[in-house]
C-alpha cells in the first residue's frame, strides 16, 4: 500500500470507509465453529423507541474497547448487539405521539395499536444502528437481536410456562404500584421518591356506644374512606381497654373494630392509634392479611375517588377529594389539628405522576429460590462483580429481596400465554395457543390482556439471544458470556435478574464478570437533562470532532467508581491528541519513503532506538496489566502519555538529527526501529481510536506478510519487544538535561530562536562519556551553541542552573538577558495577578454570594482563585532567581 496519508485528518471520511471496509469483509463476525478461546459480550439492548445519549456512547466505548483487544489478542470475540422493545416507555412514546392527532390507543384498539408501534421500531431501530456504527462499535450485525424477534419470544414463553409448572409463578390479589399516568403496574426500582410539603391530619373516630375517640393522624385523608380497622398496640395502658370494641368511621355510614397490633403500632410514636387501610398502604395490608380484615378500595385506576366511598365524594380526583374530606371533618367537629409535615411521596419515573398504593390481582415469580443461587454464585467468585464495592449492595437486594410482580397493563410488550375459561373460571398455561381449557375442555378461552415486565425477557438476553430453548451452536460455543458491562443503576433492574434466570435456566452463570460503569454527568458534575440545558449529544460531538475523540476521552475518565464529568473541552484536548498521533505518523511516514520492509533487520541499533523499543515494552506490559484488571482508563492514559510525550515529542525530535544525517546504515537502522514503534503503538492504540489508527496504519511500510488489517492484527503483549534498562537510563537523563535547557529558556524568557551555551557538570567519566557520544544529538535538539562537559570542576559563574538527575545544567546568562528588564517584566506580571487574585478573593469572602450563587459558579471561582494563587508562587519564585542571579 502507499506509504503517504493526506495532509490532513477528515474523520468523517475515514470512519465512514474503515467501518463498512470491516463489516463488509467480516471482521466483526464470530465462529462458533471455532476452536479459539470465545470472548463473549452480549450489549445491554437500548430502548428501541429512544436515542443513545452519552451513557449510550461510554457503554459502546468501553465494551468496544474490550472486544476489539480480545480479537487482537487472538480470542473469538463476539459482541452480540440487539435493542429492547422497552414495553412502558415505548408505548408512552406512541401514545404521545397519537395523542398529538387526537387519538388514543382505544381509537386503534389493540391489534391497530401495535400495529403502529411495531412501525414506529423500524423507524427508530434504523436510527439506533446507524448512532451505533458512527460510534465504531464492531459488533457482530449478522447476530443482531430484538428482545420480541420470534425467537426471542418463543424463550420468554418457554420460560413463563416452566416457571408456572414448577410453581414459581402464580397469580394473587396485592397490594401494587399503580402510575395514574402510565395506567399500569410498576415496579418498586420504577417508584422515586422525593422530600415534599406536606400536612400531618388529627382526626378524632368516635368509639361506639361511648363518649371516648381514638385520635389518628394521616397524611393521606382521603384514604379514610376505605379504612376497616384502628390499630392500637395491644399493651398500651391508654387502649388496651378499647380493643375489640367498634368505632365510627367518619364522613361514612360504617363501622370499624379497633384491633391490637404489635407490629404495626409504636406506642412511643404520635398518638398510638393507626388508621388501617389495607387496600392503600403497603403495611396495612400485611396488617389486614393478619387480622382477617376486609379490603375496600375506594380510589380506582384514574386516581379518583369509586364508588366504594360515599357518594359524595365518588368522581372526585384524590387530591379535590382530600380537600373536601378535610372540610367535613373540620365541619363536623372531627378535625383535632393540622401539622406541616416533610415526608416522601412516590412518583412514577416515567410520567412523574404520584404513584398510588392499589389491590390488585396480578402475576408474580417467587424469586427466593431464584435469588439464592444467584447470590451464593457472586460469594463463592463464579461470578465477580467490578468495582467490589458493588457487591455488598447486591447481596443486601438479593438477601432481601421480595416476589416479582411481572404483569403490566400494557399493549405493548409479550402478552402473558395464559388463558382465562369462562365456564370454569380456570387458567390454562401452555406453551402452544390452546383450543380449550385444560381444565373442563371448554373453548371459551381469553388471553389474559397484561403483559410482562420489561425485565422477564431482557433477564434472558444472554441465553436467549444465543438461540436458547433450542441447543445451538452459539449457545454450546459463547455461553456463559464473558463480561456483562452496564451501568450501576441497573444492578437490581437488570443484572440480578439475568443472574437468577441464567442460573436456573442453564445451571451457569450467564457471565463471569459483572463490570459496573459509572455515570455519566456534566462538567459540573449535575446529571445531563433536557430540562437542566445540559445534555452533551455523543453523535453531535462524534461528527464534529471524531468518534475517535470522544471515545479515547471516555476511556480515560472511565475510572472504577467515579463518576464522569464530562465537557466539551475535554473532547477537544482528546481531538488534539488524534491529530498528534496522526501528524507525527504522517512525518514519520515521509522519512520511511525509502525504507524497504523486505530488508534484514539492523545488526545494531543506536541508544535512541533501543530505548524506543524498550519503552514500548514498559508499555505494553502495563497495557496488558490493565485491560486484564478491567482498568481501561490505566490503559488509555498510559498510550496517551507514551504516544505523546515519548513516541512524538522524544523520540522523534530524537531521530531527526540521524534521519537527516549522512550515516546510511544509521538512517536504515533508525527507519526499521520507527516502523516496529509505529507499528506496535498504533496495535495498542486500535481499541480506543480505531479509525485513525486503521488509516494510518495501513500506510506502514511492514513487508507482505502483514495482516489484511489492523482490526486483526495481534495485540502487542508483555514480553514482545525487548527491554533495555541501560538506554532507558542514558536516554532519561538526555531527556532530563534537554528539558533542563528548555526550562530555563521559558523561566527567562529566551527567544526560542536564539542559540544558548551550556555547562554540564557530570559526576563521572562515564556518565561524560555518554554525554560525549550524543554531543550532536544534545547541541541540536536542545538548540546549543556551545556545549562544555566536565567531572567536577568549577561551577560557571553568572548561570542558570537545573539538576537532571545528579548531573548539573548550567547555562551562562551572559549576553542572554537584561536582568533589570526581566525583573522589571515579573514584577508588572506579579503585579497583575495579585490584582486577579484580590477581586476573585473578596468575592468568595462575601457570604451573600457564596450562599445565593449556584454551586457551579462558586466552584469556577474557587477554581480561579487557586489558579491565580498557582502562578503568583511561580511568578515570585522565578523573580527571586533572577534576582538572585542579578546579584552574581
Amino acid at each position: 500500500m502507499s506509504q503517504t496519508i493526506s495532509k490532513v485528518y477528515d474523520h468523517r471520511d475515514v470512519e465512514a470507509r474503515w467501518y463498512a471496509w470491516w463489516r463488509d469483509n467480516g471482521h466483526f463476525r464470530a465462529d462458533n465453529q471455532s476452536d479459539a478461546e470465545p470472548f463473549t459480550i452480549v450489549i445491554p439492548p437500548p430502548n428501541v423507541t429512544g436515542s443513545l445519549h452519552m451513557g449510550h456512547a461510554l457503554t459502546l466505548t468501553i465494551q468496544d474497547v474490550l472486544v476489539r483487544h480480545k480479537r487482537m489478542c487472538g480470542y473469538n470475540a463476539l459482541w452480540l448487539p440487539g435493542t429492547d422493545h422497552a414495553g412502558i416507555a415505548t408505548q408512552m412514546v406512541v401514545e404521545r405521539h397519537l395523542a398529538k392527532e387526537g387519538k388514543s390507543r382505544f381509537d386503534l384498539g389493540r391489534e391497530g395499536f401495535i400495529e403502529e408501534v411495531w412501525r414506529w421500531k423500524a423507524q427508530y431501530h434504523a436510527r439506533i444502528t446507524k448512532q451505533t456504527e458512527a460510534l465504531g462499535a464492531s459488533v457482530d450485525w449478522s447476530r443482531e437481536r430484538f428482545t420480541m424477534d420470534e425467537g426471542l419470544s418463543a424463550a420468554v414463553r418457554e420460560v413463563f410456562v416452566r416457571l408456572y409448572e414448577e410453581g414459581l409463578i402464580y397469580r394473587d390479589d396485592r397490594l401494587v404500584n399503580w402510575s395514574p399516568g402510565c395506567q399500569t403496574v410498576i415496579s418498586d426500582l420504577e417508584v422515586v421518591y422525593e422530600e415534599k410539603q406536606g400536612h400531618l391530619w388529627h382526626i378524632a373516630y368516635p368509639v361506639e356506644g361511648s363518649d371516648e375517640t381514638l385520635i389518628v393522624a394521616t397524611t393521606r385523608p382521603e384514604t379514610m374512606l376505605g379504612d376497616t380497622a384502628v390499630a392500637v398496640h395491644p399493651e398500651d395502658e391508654r387502649y388496651r381497654h378499647l380493643v375489640g370494641r367498634r368505632i365510627a368511621l367518619p364522613l361514612t355510614d360504617r363501622t370499624i373494630p379497633i384491633i391490637g397490633d404489635a407490629i404495626l403500632v409504636d406506642p412511643e410514636f404520635g398518638t398510638g392509634a393507626v388508621k388501617v387501610t389495607p387496600a392503600h398502604d403497603p403495611n396495612d395490608f400485611e396488617t389486614g392479611r393478619r387480622h382477617d380484615l376486609p379490603m375496600i378500595q375506594v380510589i380506582d385506576k384514574d386516581a379518583k375517588i369509586n364508588d366504594n366511598a360515599p357518594e359524595a365524594y365518588r368522581g372526585l380526583d384524590r387530591f379535590e377529594a382530600r380537600k373536601r374530606i378535610v372540610a367535613d371533618l373540620d365541619a363536623a367537629g372531627l378535625l383535632v389539628k393540622v401539622e406541616t409535615h416533610t415526608h416522601k411521596v412516590g412518583t412514577c419515573q416515567r410520567s412523574g405522576v404520584v404513584v398510588e398504593p392499589m389491590l390488585s390481582k396480578q402475576w408474580y415469580v417467587e424469586v427466593e429460590p431464584l435469588a439464592k443461587p444467584a447470590a451464593d454464585a457472586v460469594r463463592e467468585g463464579r461470578t465477580r462483580i467490578v468495582p467490589e464495592t458493588w457487591e455488598k449492595t447486591y447481596f443486601h437486594w438479593m438477601d432481601n429481596i421480595r416476589d416479582w410482580c411481572i404483569s403490566r397493563q400494557l399493549w405493548w410488550g409479550h402478552q402473558i400465554p395464559a388463558w382465562h375459561c369462562a365456564a370454569c373460571g380456570e387458567v390454562t398455561v401452555t406453551r402452544d395457543d390452546p383450543t380449550a381449557c385444560a381444565h373442563c375442555g371448554s373453548g371459551e378461552l381469553t388471553q389474559d390482556p397484561d403483559v410482562l415486565d420489561t425485565w422477564f425477557s431482557s433477564g434472558l438476553w444472554p441465553f436467549s439471544t444465543l438461540g436458547w430453548p433450542e441447543q445451538t451452536d452459539d449457545l454450546a460455543t459463547f455461553y456463559p458470556t464473558s463480561v456483562m458491562e452496564t451501568g450501576h443503576d441497573i444492578i437490581f433492574f437488570w443484572v440480578a435478574r439475568m443472574m437468577m434466570m441464567g442460573l436456573h435456566f442453564m445451571g451457569e452463570v450467564p457471565f463471569h464478570t459483572v463490570f459496573l460503569h459509572a455515570m455519566v454527568r456534566d462538567e459540573h458534575g449535575q446529571k445531563m437533562s433536557k430540562t437542566k440545558g445540559n445534555v452533551i449529544d455523543p453523535l453531535d460531538v462524534s461528527q464534529e470532532y471524531g468518534a475517535d475523540s470522544l471515545r479515547m476521552c471516555l476511556a480515560a475518565l472511565a475510572g472504577h467508581g467515579r463518576d464522569i464529568k464530562l465537557s466539551i473541552k475535554q473532547v477537544e484536548g482528546y481531538r488534539n491528541f488524534v491529530n498528534k498521533v496522526y501528524n507525527a505518523c504522517r512525518f514519520a511516514l515521509l522519512n520511511l519513503e525509502d525504507h524497504d520492509p523486505a530488508s534484514a533487520p539492523p545488526a545494531e541499533t543506536g541508544r535512541i532506538d533501543r530505548w524506543i523499543v524498550s519503552r514500548l515494552a514498559r508499555v505494553a506490559e502495563q497495557v496488558d496489566a490493565a485491560m486484564d484488571a478491567l482498568a481501561i482508563n490505566d490503559a488509555a492514559q498510559t498510550l496517551y502519555q507514551f504516544f505523546w510525550n515519548e513516541l512524538c515529542d522524544w523520540y522523534i525530535e530524537l531521530s531527526k538529527p540521524v534521519l537527516y544525517g549522512d550515516d546510511p546504515d544509521a538512517r536504515r537502522a533508525s527507519q526499521h526501529t520507527l516502523v516496529t514503534a509505529l507499528d506496535g503503538a498504533l496495535r495498542l492504540l486500535h481499541p480506543f481510536i480505531p479509525f485513525a489508527s486503521e488509516e494510518i496504519w495501513q500506510s506502514l511500510p511492514l513487508g507482505d506478510d502483514r495482516p489484511a488489517a489492523l482490526i486483526i492484527a495481534p495485540y502487542p503483549r508483555a514480553g514482545a519487544f525487548a527491554v533495555d534498562e541501560a538506554a532507558e537510563a542514558d536516554v532519561g537523563t538526555l531527556i532530563e538535561i534537554i528539558t533542563g535547557v528548555r526550562n530555563v529558556r521559558g523561566e527567562l524568557n529566551v527567544a526560542s530562536g536564539k542559540a544558548v551555551a551550556a555547562v554540564l557538570r557530570v559526576p563521572d567519566a562515564a556518565t561524560a562519556a555518554m554525554l560525549e557520544s550524543e554531543r550532536l544529538l544534545l547541541e541540536r535538539t536542545a538548540r546549543l551553541e556551545r556545549l562544555t562537559i566536565q567531572v567536577g570542576g568549577d561551577r560557571p559563574k553568572g548561570a542558570a542552573m537545573q539538576l537532571a538527575g545528579a548531573i548539573e545544567v548550567h547555562v551562562p546568562l551572559a549576553g542572554l538577558i537584561d536582568f533589570d528588564d526581566e525583573l522589571a517584566r515579573l514584577d508588572k506580571a506579579i503585579g497583575k495577578e495579585e490584582k486577579g487574585l484580590a477581586q476573585v478573593s473578596r468575592k468568595l469572602a462575601n457570604p451573600r454570594f457564596v450562599e445565593n450563587a449556584p454551586a457551579e459558579i462558586v466552584e469556577k471561582e474557587r477554581g480561579r482563585e487557586a489558579d491565580h494563587r498557582a502562578a503568583l508562587a511561580k511568578l515570585i519564585a522565578s523573580r527571586d532567581r533572577i534576582a538572585a542571579l542579578a546579584d552574581g
